[in-house]
């Protein structure tokens, strides 16, 4: 009894120091490989995701590969309860936490410039606030400069503090530069895959799978594991929250533009009117997802997370809630004469949320995208291992 009680304590010392399970020290494709070699010897899990039935094609694992898989995982958690191989067994397997290091290091490895590619390891929410209220700062004193700060209600004419022409010159490059950068990006993951040709069978399902979140079900309808072994949808619902409501506020923004520039209609806009009533829908889904996911995150056990990655995704919820928050205020005040000192704060943190845009946690969205595309494809071709099933 005092040798089996000795064994126990070992193993729960094991745990208490690396609750992930996930070697720290071998690169975290490395790690991945070994897990994924494992996982193919086993394949209890083979129906949680698309992760496994994929795994299941391969009998390698080179970086490549293992990119793509890193960015299929949902990371749900469902795989890690059920392990009968994760820590304090010697395997030590973890693949949910083992993949999150890995699609860190793809954005990185496939970041353009590759000079930015340092950013992501520096992503966090401090200093995403930090730069959000210093560009905040910035055109504050500009209005106080310009005499405008504080001026007589104006019904919300926002161009009457801050022309239009000077909006677009500044935000556009902005835009452009963070869609430009990002999708290089993608498009060198993209290019290293050789994914095959994409039916439009094919991309519907995956545009489908995206915009369901269909693997943020755990594999069997229930949800994800979050802080312990019960079944929560939680993760899927707070996802849609943030998803659809940053959906409806570019939808919003689209809708203004087409406004302006087709029919020559300018803001400000009614509360009935199209961009007030999508920019609203969405502001407040961008309220309700982020800080869910927050909530989520400090809720998660240990072994669910990788503890590098903390900072970046609190900095992705933290400017999209604070974004949308001062949007909201914005609206809510436009009438008052602090409006032009809401306007800038706002018009900081949204220039802060493209400006860290292709450096920080919302390129995970791309690149999952990319590879649900890939594995939409692939489970159309034939399995050259003839192994396993689908």
């Amino acid at each position: 009894m005092p040798r089996i009680e000795e064994l126990v304590r070992e193993a729960e010392a094991l745990a208490g120091a690396n609750p992930g399970g996930v070697n720290a020290v071998a690169s975290p494709e490395a790690e991945v490989a070994r897990m994924l070699e494992i996982c193919n010897a086993c394949r209890y899990c083979e129906g949680f995701c698309a992760v496994f039935p994929a795994m299941t094609r391969r009998l390698a694992f080179p970086s490549s590969d293992v990119h793509y898989l890193a960015n299929l995982c949902h990371n749900c958690g469902a795989c890690l309860h059920a392990c009968q191989y994760a820590a304090p067994h010697e395997f030590a397997i973890n693949v949910p936490v083992a993949m999150a290091r890995v699609r860190r290091r793809t954005y990185a490895d496939y970041a353009w410039p590759r000079a930015f590619a340092h950013l992501y390891e520096r992503a966090g929410l401090t200093s995403a606030l930090a730069l959000a209220f210093g560009l905040a700062l910035f055109l504050v004193l500009g209005l106080a400069l310009n005499g405008t700060l504080w001026h007589p209600p104006m019904a919300g004419a926002f161009y009457s503090v801050f022309p239009h022409n000077l909006m677009v010159g500044l935000f556009a490059p902005v835009f452009l530069f963070a869609c430009i950068a990002l999708g290089i990006g993608v498009a060198r993951f993209w290019r290293g895959q050789s994914p095959g040709e994409a039916s439009s069978e094919a991309i519907g399902e995956a545009v489908t799978n995206s915009l369901r979140l269909t693997y943020l079900d755990g594999g069997h309808g229930e949800g994800c594991n979050d802080e312990d072994d019960r079944y929560t949808l939680r993760r899927r619902r707070f996802h849609h929250f943030t998803f659809y409501g940053f959906l409806l506020c570019f939808a919003a923004t689209s809708v203004a533009t087409v406004y302006h520039y087709a029919f020559g209609w300018p803001a400000p806009y009614g509360y009935a009117s199209a961009p007030v009533l999508l920019g609203t829908a969405g502001g407040i889904g961008l309220l309700i997802g982020p800080a869910g996911l927050w909530w989520l995150h400090r809720q998660r056990h240990a072994s669910h997370r990788d503890p590098t990655q903390g900072a970046m995704d609190q900095a992705l919820v933290g400017l999209l809630f604070f974004t949308s928050l001062t949007g909201l205020a914005l609206l809510v005040l436009r009438n008052t004469s602090a409006m032009g000192l809401l306007l800038a704060v706002h018009l900081g943190f949204v220039m802060a949320f493209f400006l860290t845009l292709p450096y920080g946690k919302f390129a995970h969205a791309a690149y999952r995208c990319a590879a649900l595309l890939k594995w939409s494809i692939e489970r159309r071709q034939p399995n050259r291992l003839t192994l396993g099933s689908e």
